[in-house]
């Protein structure tokens, strides 16, 4: 066993499997400040199903909730959440907190590396005078500091952390060399030193936001082909026979990467008196879907003579993409506050989420299958593998009258729907 011990701050879906790879080759000390998080960890219990009680205690990880259960570590990783705030800018109030928390326990000789999400410039110009003011070392002379931009996609059982190459950076070459030494040791797929931190941090946020733009046009092609009354299935698998063609497929965008990223630079843009205005023009096609979805469906049920007054839809799927506990961000959550606005009553099922936790935190319940009611309308918003299981007839069971059906990812085969009597229709 390696002697030094490494620190992972924040046991989200990106911290854990990073202190669980790190945990095969070093002594591993998880923390974060949900106790309940620390004592369902500590009993093997990951509440998101990524990982079974024989993956966590595989290691040597162990878990804490309180930051001076850390201070033997040598080598700190900070993994907590970046996300918005109400008016779309970056809210870092708790990678600030981890950052002083960190600070607090730091020594010389120790490494401190950031995965979390943020802007350009945050590292140097934010984080690290926190870590120098906490704990009174300078950074270059007691203390070494990078950036390694996380690249965990949450239920993807290809790309682990393992298996994809890691971005690390450091503030000099001594802190590039420590970090990627390390780095390496866990992740046989190997490094890429980037020229500088900034880069390090940009580079994140342009591969999702790339990935954003990519879907925003396929949204837009999406918007048009309805307005035209052409199959946008039909039109993107024509085009996909082209060897050049980026395969990207039109839906919601939601969670905490994709929907996320264009903010960050976007708002580290308009501080340099620039406007990113096909940066944001994508953001705003993206999050026009979700009312596009629920007045489509209203369009539909009117025209399958659906009264709204006491319509009722069931929609199916609540995370924010497919085989994914996730909801965090879901534009599921929108599409159903639209259609109750217009009086129409909504039932949901997804079989994955954790229905306590969307209760808890969201006021909604989740039902499961057997339990809808017979609903005008059914919404396929999300394409677990559960749901690709269905036929015709089991949504039938769901349904009254003349249903209609709107599959948002284009799942299920139109014509078996139809020939069930659904009026059917997909983005």
């Amino acid at each position: 066993m390696n002697p030094i011990i490494v620190s992972i701050t924040g046991l989200g879906y990106v911290g854990l499997p990073v202190a669980i790879a790190f945990s095969k080759l070093y002594k591993t000390i998880g923390f974060d400040t949900d106790v309940h998080r620390i004592n369902e960890l500590s009993n093997g219990c990951d509440r998101n199903s990524e990982y079974t009680q024989e993956d966590i205690s595989r290691g040597t990880l162990t878990f804490t909730s309180n930051p001076k259960g850390i201070e033997s570590a040598q080598f700190h990783i900070i993994a907590v959440p970046t996300p918005l705030d109400e008016f779309k800018k970056p809210d870092l109030r708790s990678l600030f907190a981890a950052t002083e928390s960190i600070g607090k326990i730091l020594k010389k000789g120790d490494v401190v590396v950031f995965e979390s999400t943020t802007y350009p410039g945050a590292t140097e110009g934010n984080l690290l005078p926190i870590l120098e003011k906490q704990s009174s070392l300078k950074v270059g002379v007691d203390f070494k500091l990078g950036y390694s931009p996380e690249r965990i996609n949450p239920a993807d059982k290809e790309h682990t952390f393992e298996k994809i190459q890691k971005i690390v950076s450091g503030i000099d070459k001594e802190s590039l060399d420590a970090i990627s030494k390390v780095y390496e040791s866990v992740i046989p797929a190997g490094v890429f030193k980037a020229s500088s931190i900034r880069v390090a941090e940009t580079a994140k946020i342009v591969e999702n936001s790339q990935r954003d733009l990519n879907i925003a046009f396929m949204n837009e092609v999406a918007l048009i082909c309805d307005t035209l009354k052409i199959d946008t299935h039909d039109v993107l698998q024509a085009a996909s026979t082209k060897w050049n063609f980026l395969n990207f497929k039109p839906g919601l965008v939601g969670g905490h990467c994709v929907g996320v990223a264009p903010y960050y630079l976007s708002y580290k843009a308009k501080e340099s008196h620039y406007s990113p205005d096909l940066l944001l023009k994508g953001r705003h096609i993206n999050e026009q879907m979700r009312s596009f979805i629920a007045q489509k469906t209203i369009k539909e049920m009117l025209a399958a003579e659906h009264p709204l007054k006491k319509a009722q839809v069931s929609i199916l799927g609540f995370s924010f993409k497919e085989n994914c506990k996730d909801h965090r961000d879901s534009k599921v959550l929108d599409i159903i506050r639209e259609l109750n606005r217009q009086g129409i009553k909504t039932e949901v099922c997804d079989p994955i989420v954790d229905s306590k936790a969307v209760t808890r935190e969201l006021g909604l319940t989740l039902l499961p299958f057997e339990a809808l009611s017979r609903s005008n309308a059914i919404i396929i918003a999300v394409n677990h593998r559960q749901f690709k299981e269905f036929t015709p007839e089991q949504l039938k069971s769901i349904s009254c009258g003349n249903p209609v059906l709107i599959d948002v990812k284009g799942m299920c085969n139109p014509e078996d729907y139809r020939q069930a009597g659904f009026r059917y229709w997909r983005l």
